[in-house]
């Protein structure tokens, strides 16, 4: 408990089973990206315990008795594929699942993995001196909430002084793509630099889940972290509403967010170059490790980076 997969040691000798499930509400337009989107953050959940085999998932589907049998017909087969290609892109495949109606569309699934104890990193080894390295922008939640304003006039004047409708249509595609992306490089680079440990940023925010990785440490270790990656204009967005979503204080609701990871000082920052080297993403040291009572602050003042720091035409990144 408290970490972000289930392991299991199984009757046979050596393997562990490690396991997880996860399922949550809509939140982007396109079916088929919702069906990715929900794909990559089932699977981050084994990525974050640097396991980057999944043998098996499964689907969870509820289906609105609000659609009609037309919107059901067509909608429904598009998410189901969106999530059939992000488990092929992860190298697994959906074996099955359970689909019933109810008020309220979800999507989710379970994610399994049959690992050797080499296969899998335990979260709870961070030492004083490591350094926190985070994979993906924050904001996503900031991006689709205003993407959804700008159907709605009172909510889309609190921020049209700081936003154009075109800075808003592209960080929602920025976020969308962003959640849609797979952490599965950054789970096999784990091993490669020595990682101690790491989570998953989702829906408790960027403080949330640093503190539930702080909590777990066997040493008597805190997390300070300095510096905000955040999708461009989205800490305008959160200043203009009154911190509305506590974006720049970390407790702004992540969905597929990245990897937070506990690395070796002298490992870290080959570990960001190698992943942008693969995948051509960012990644950035957003924080220390020190001695302390195992909980996570933000500094008063953290560096907010916006991402991408330059805006090229016909470029999301």
């Amino acid at each position: 408990i408290g970490m972000d997969s289930s392991i299991t040691p199984l009757r046979h000798g050596g393997l562990s089973l490690v396991q997880t499930t996860d399922f949550f509400y809509p939140l982007v337009d396109d079916p088929y990206m919702m069906g990715k989107i929900t794909c990559a953050n089932v699977l981050s959940d084994l990525y974050a315990m640097g396991v980057t085999d999944c043998d098996n998932m499964l689907m969870l589907l509820t289906c609105s008795n609000k659609m009609t049998d037309k919107e059901r017909d067509v909608i429904i087969p598009i998410i189901m594929r969106g999530f059939k290609d992000a488990a092929e892109e992860a190298g697994t495949q959906v074996t099955g699942g359970q689909t019933v109606v109810n008020p309220w569309l979800t999507v989710g699934g379970v994610a399994t993995a049959v690992c050797q104890s080499n296969e899998y990193i335990m979260p709870d080894n961070a030492v004083v001196g490591d350094v926190l390295v985070l994979t993906k922008p924050l904001g996503t939640q900031v991006a689709v909430n205003a993407y959804q304003w700008l159907d709605q006039p009172e909510r889309w004047n609190r921020v049209k002084l700081v936003v154009s409708e075109d800075d808003v249509r592209k960080a929602y595609q920025r976020a969308m793509f962003s959640m849609a992306r797979l952490n599965r490089t950054a789970a096999r680079l784990m091993h490669k630099y020595n990682a101690h440990g790491a989570t998953d940023v989702t829906g408790f925010g960027l403080l949330g889940h640093a503190n539930n990785l702080a909590k777990i440490q066997k040493n008597e270790v805190g997390f300070v972290i300095h510096n905000l990656p955040v999708i461009a204009k989205m800490a305008a967005i959160s200043k203009a509403c009154g911190n509305l979503f506590g974006l720049l204080q970390g407790t702004s609701a992540e969905t597929s967010g990245g990897l937070l990871v506990a690395l070796p000082r002298e490992q870290a920052a080959a570990f960001c170059k190698d992943i942008e080297k693969q995948e051509g993403y960012q990644s950035w040291i957003i924080g220390i490790v020190e001695k302390g009572n195992r909980t996570a602050r933000i500094i008063d003042k953290p560096r907010v980076i916006e991402v991408p720091a330059k805006d090229r035409d016909g470029e999301l990144w």
